[in-house]
């Protein structure tokens, strides 16, 4: 990935090789008064971005470009003060990430190929080979082999351009998604629910069945995954893992309550003893909802959405806050304002609730002032909430959309 970078920055002519890396043209290019102590830190410019680290860090590798004082000086750029790299951004984060804790994490929003070649560069793929070509005796041939069925086995179902039968698989899910999303909004109309509930219904086994081919998909899946997962403790970690628990989880609660005749937990109260157990029933079935959120691990731009949500949560928690400030003052406001002639604010928590619709712009309209004071101070509530609600939320776009534009890099 060629990375725009002017020769004016460093004051000297930069020339690029066959893969795209810019190597400084300059024979003094060592570190000055650089003596390479383990505890000094160093900074690393890739296309732009400084990651800052510890020779410790890197000395662990020393196979590595990184790892080799040898290798890594031939990048060094004192204009910079850093060891300059012109590669894929993204990738480097992975690459940092292996000399820090030894463990690979592959960039989610990245080409394979790409990050291979980054691996390649960088000499993680040879640190890989070093560690891996000496096997000494039957079991630990064995246990290599096990490995790396478990790394193949893991990608197929992580990453749908592993291969065409991956993209078959990861195809076959979302069908299956769609089919139950399809099922849990139609058994919900009056007209149908007695298809899906009833066994004297003509077409209840059918459902009944396609319900049961889809779930054991995502059980499968669901077993495959956690098997072949690098670690058991990481998969737990994982939000898309969690979720696929609770997207089965109903289905098999709803076999053992109601027996295998009827799993879709659409029983009548009447037909169960104990209302406690009901509740249970119908508290597990809304966990189904999180079925749709599946389709979010399918969608490259979805996970960038994700993670820029996520790198915006400090601002999102202020944007909250303020919210939170806002409603409390003025609803408590509203309330002593009100509350002698309007008999619709008879409370704090009602005057909050009228905040919010009234500040988000909504209107309801189901309570409203009727005193001279309250109007006026509504108007006043109104035209303040618009701007409150603003400041923070430039804020947020402008993160958003860095984020995002860097992660669609």
């Amino acid at each position: 990935m060629k990375g725009a970078v002017g020769t004016s920055g460093f004051g000297r002519a930069l020339t690029s090789d066959k893969d795209s890396t810019l190597v400084l043209d300059d024979k003094n290019d060592e570190p000055a008064n650089h003596t390479s102590s383990d505890d000094d830190l160093v900074t690393i410019n890739v296309s732009g971005t400084e990651f800052v680290t510890t020779y410790t860090c890197l000395n662990r590798y020393p196979n590595t470009l990184l790892g080799s004082e040898e290798q890594r000086r031939r990048y060094f750029s004192p204009k910079l003060n850093a060891y300059f790299f012109n590669r894929h951004r993204p990738c480097f984060d992975s690459i940092l990430h292996f000399y820090q804790t030894g463990k690979e994490a592959p960039p989610l929003n990245v080409d394979p190929d790409v990050y291979a070649k980054e691996k390649e560069f960088f000499g993680l793929k040879r640190e890989r080979e070093e560690k891996n070509k000496i096997i000494t005796n039957e079991e630990e041939l064995a246990g290599s082999c096990i490995r790396h069925t478990r790394a193949k086995i893991h990608q197929f179902l992580q990453d749908p351009r592993s291969s065409q039968p991956a993209a078959f698989w990861h195809g076959l899910d979302i069908f299956f998604i769609c089919i139950s999303i399809c099922f849990l909004i139609v058994e919900s109309e009056p007209r149908f629910v007695e298809q899906f509930t009833s066994k004297k219904a003509k077409y209840f086994y059918v459902l009944f069945s396609i319900n049961c081919i889809i779930m054991g998909f995502f059980t499968f899946d669901f077993i495959i995954r956690l098997l072949t997962w690098p670690s058991p403790i990481d998969f737990w970690k994982n939000f898309f893992n969690v979720l696929d628990i609770l997207s089965i989880m109903p289905f098999y609660v709803g076999l053992l309550a109601n027996g295998v005749g009827n799993a879709q937990l659409e029983e009548d109260m009447n037909t169960v003893s104990n209302k406690q157990h009901y509740v249970v029933l119908r508290v597990c079935r809304i966990f189904r909802i999180v079925r749709i959120f599946k389709f979010v691990r399918h969608s490259r731009d979805l996970l960038i959405i994700m993670k820029a949500v996520s790198n915006a949560k400090r601002e999102l928690v202020l944007l909250v806050l303020l919210l939170f400030i806002f409603v409390i003052t003025f609803g408590s406001i509203m309330y002593y304002i009100e509350s002698g002639s309007n008999k619709d604010f008879d409370s704090i928590m009602k005057s909050c609730w009228w905040v919010i619709v009234t500040i988000t712009t909504v209107g309801y309209g189901d309570m409203y002032p009727s005193s001279v004071g309250g109007k006026f101070f509504g108007a006043f509530v109104l035209t303040l909430g618009i701007v409150f609600l603003a400041l923070p939320m430039t804020i947020i776009v402008s993160k958003f959309s860095f984020v995002y534009e860097r992660e669609k890099m």
